[in-house]
């Protein structure tokens, strides 16, 4: 059983950065993929960024990719989502989620544990 509590987010001016972390509990977390999910109303819950369980691999939709930097904390249970350039499409809640699929997967079927969710707005 995996805990997720995301924070950080919070209301910004496009182009400025937000760093969201996710801090887990239980004993299993390196053991997980993890993935950031964002979602808006009346849309689809999507794929953001995910990470393996030793941080050696790394993926990034195409929206975000050089904008966003994720990165993990085996030690500290904790991911993090560095989100810089940010831009008003970028305005969703963001989720933090755990996978135990050995295959990476961006769907979010794959996933088994997740966070309430923090609010990300980006004013133009």
């Amino acid at each position: 059983q995996v805990q997720l509590v995301e924070s950080g987010g919070g209301l910004v001016q496009a182009g400025t950065s937000l760093r969201l972390s996710c801090a887990a509990s239980g004993r299993s977390f390196r053991s997980y993929t993890m993935g950031w999910f964002r979602q808006v109303p009346g849309k689809e819950r999507e794929f953001v960024s995910g990470i393996r369980d030793s941080g050696g691999s790394t993926y990034y939709a195409d929206a975000v990719k050089g904008r966003f930097t994720i990165s993990r904390d085996n030690a500290e249970n904790k991911v993090y989502l560095q989100m810089n350039s940010l831009k008003p499409e970028d305005t969703a809640v963001y989720y933090c989620a755990a996978s135990i699929v050995v295959t990476f997967s961006t769907n979010p079927n794959a996933y088994i544990y997740w966070g309430q969710g923090t609010q990300v707005t980006v004013s133009s």
